[in-house]
């Protein structure tokens, strides 16, 4: 970033905007290093000596910036106005889809259908998964048990905490102040505060079926929202401090209270949250919320008070104070001035210094656990958390010849965007999922689960829990939403982990077939080594996010790309076909592949469909790795190679 705006941007306002880059579609936003950063550095208990080294090396390299500094040079510039910059949400699905404030009502009531669940939901039927068992009676497709709707009342009712209420399609059921960045700057923090300040003030209080918390970035936080008083009024809405760092934005809210998520299953509705993260991919959340949008901190809190997503906030009242009048946004929206003297005064230097000094040391119960002596990881074979990874059993010196793949079945066909959330689900185990299933044989009660985010460490779990997002919709069954998938060809309906184990035993190789953006959103490993694991081979897909091709690439999964204008649908390609790819060993030929065309041949009853695919190893050494199985095996003969 620069231009003449630059100076007047300060700093925790730049950081929010340099990690906030998804709602933009970009890995990160840089900027340059300025007085305005050597300031921050100085406030927040930086040793002088670091900051003059910080100065001086940012200066000798051309990297510091100020006003009469030489313009760089870009391929491409776009202009920002910042006095165009309105209020905005992102959501429902994916960060970089941004609707104004004021089309949040619209766009939410326009794409409400699509976000109900397969074969209905969000009205008087709410679909049931059948059970493996009674697959064949039930005619293979999901079964809908009737649900009591009153059309003149729409809505499922709830009780919780001696309040009756309904839930409809739109109730805002989780409304959290969360994320590291977003948490960490003074600005919106404090125009949180000062938000539900006034909104006490004025007599109204978070709607009853939103859960409500407060997980900042930093201790920081805590300390000057006490000192200007605005904690107690936090915590009157139910904006209570529940921890620090990633709570709800990386799927750790806890479950919903069972009257509200129950009415939430039983109507089938499309609950939503609001979180002032920077993730909100499906299924990351919470598993009874269908639709989940980024916000603002300040934002967060007038959704918990309106209790709906449906709701005009320009127009429509949050709510009503004491003597029965509306209360409206516009009336609680703190000024610039007003939040600006917060900071001002009660944000401070030491602050920063005396709760980062002791960052390192650790309580009572840290300190007392016992670490073991030696050289290498004492690896406990009873861990449910920490297991000794699978990778290098039965690791030969030299890698085998790359040879070509016959006899492939598809785990997984699947559509665009899907994300390392939908491939490996970092939030809450379900106890009937095979992951569950392990934890329980295991000695785990359902209420220590954890997530997969905590357990990522123990690939028993992780692997179990590939492609188990319950928002997953594999085309393979269609009419079921969650990690299942066909064994084929007898065409079995069972768990997509059960159904990859069954191939294994029978050493059938499995690939992925997916549409345009494979990968997107978080870089997350296991979305690499879950599927490995599984016995995925290959995935063909329309394109993919840069980061996790290369991390197939790294656990020696081979990407394949459709052609220009091809794609699963275009081909005919229903996933019930046997697959075979040709030529792999002409491809990888030279140490470098990019380009390179390899031939797929779908062979099913309809006859064979041969189509070609571009190898994507596009550089020498991902061809390497690929031609290792991957980069810890190549690392590791490479290591041992040299004695």
């Amino acid at each position: 970033f620069f231009g003449p705006g630059l100076g007047n941007l300060p700093l925790a306002d730049r950081a929010t905007i340099a990690n906030m880059a998804p709602e933009y579609g970009a890995t990160c936003g840089i900027f340059p290093v300025d007085r305005v950063t050597l300031d921050y550095l100085v406030f927040t208990g930086r040793p002088p000596e670091q900051v003059a080294l910080i100065e001086a090396y940012a200066k000798e390299q051309g990297l510091f910036h100020t006003a009469e500094s030489p313009a760089a040079e870009y391929s491409d510039v776009l202009e920002l106005d910042l006095a165009s910059v309105e209020p905005s949400l992102a959501g429902p699905k994916r960060p970089q889809d941004r609707i104004r404030l004021s089309d949040v009502k619209r766009t939410f009531l326009d794409q409400l259908e699509g976000l109900k669940a397969p074969g209905g939901g969000g009205g008087p039927k709410k679909p049931r998964l059948p059970t493996l068992g009674n697959w064949e009676a039930e005619g293979g497709t999901a079964v809908e048990e009737v649900v009591e709707v009153d059309p003149e009342n729409p809505g499922v009712e709830a009780t919780w905490r001696g309040e009756t209420f309904r839930l409809s399609d739109g109730s805002v059921v989780i409304a959290a102040i969360t994320s590291c960045t977003n948490t960490s700057n003074p600005t919106v923090m404090v125009g949180a505060g000062l938000l539900a300040k006034k909104a006490v003030e004025r007599g109204l209080k978070a709607k009853p079926w939103v859960k409500t918390s407060l997980a900042p970035g930093s201790k920081v936080v805590t300390e000057y929202l006490e000192e200007a008083g605005l904690t107690t009024y936090l915590d009157q809405l139910g904006f209570n401090l529940v921890g620090y760092g990633c709570t709800t934005c990386i799927g750790n809210s806890g479950p919903l209270p069972p009257p509200i998520s129950k009415a939430v299953q039983e109507g089938g509705l499309v609950a939503c949250s609001v979180l002032s993260g920077n993730r909100n991919f499906e299924g990351r959340i919470s598993p009874d919320v269908r639709a989940n949008y980024l916000a603002s901190p300040p934002l967060v809190v007038a959704y918990a008070l309106a209790g709906r997503i449906d709701v005009d906030l320009y127009s429509e009242p949050l709510g009503e104070d004491r003597d029965g009048r509306p209360v409206y946004l516009e009336e609680l929206w703190p000024s610039r001035q007003e939040i600006d003297e917060v900071v001002r005064t009660k944000v401070r230097s030491e602050m920063f210094t005396r709760q980062y000094a002791e960052v390192y040391a650790g309580d009572e119960s840290w300190n007392a656990m016992p670490v073991p002596e030696g050289a290498t990881y004492a690896w406990d074979p009873e861990s449910t958390y920490v297991r000794l990874p699978p990778f290098f059993v039965d690791l030969p010196r030299q890698p085998a010849p790359v040879a070509d793949l016959a006899g492939a079945r598809v785990l997984a066909l699947v559509g665009d965007s899907i994300t390392t959330d939908h491939i490996s689900p970092a939030g809450a185990i379900k106890t009937d999922s095979p992951a569950g299933k392990y934890l329980v044989e295991h000695g785990v009660a359902p209420r220590e689960f954890n997530s997969y985010g905590s357990r990522r460490g123990n690939h028993e779990v992780m692997m179990r829990g590939t492609f188990a997002n319950v928002r997953f919709r594999n085309r393979l069954v269609p009419s079921l939403e969650g990690g299942f998938t066909l064994h084929l060809p007898e065409e079995t309906p069972m768990t997509i982990y059960d159904a990859a184990m069954r191939y294994r035993e029978e050493g059938v190789p499995l690939i992925v077939v997916a549409g345009r953006e494979y990968g997107t959103g978080s870089s997350r490993d296991w979305a690499a080594k879950g599927p490995a694991l599984l016995g995925v081979r290959a995935v063909i897909a329309g394109s993919y996010e840069r980061i996790h091709r290369s991390n197939l690439i790294g656990m020696g999964i081979l990407p394949l790309e459709f052609r220009d204008g091809d794609s699963a649908d275009g081909l005919g390609l229903t996933g019930h076909e046997e697959y075979a790819v040709d030529g792999l060993a002409e491809a990888l030929g030279t140490p470098f592949a990019k380009g390179r065309e390899v031939t797929v041949r779908a062979s099913g009853d309809g006859g064979e469909t041969s189509f070609a695919v571009r190898v994507r190893l596009d550089t020498p050494n991902e061809a390497r790795y690929y031609r290792h199985g991957g980069i810890l095996q190549f690392v590791l003969r490479q290591l041992v190679a040299r004695g």
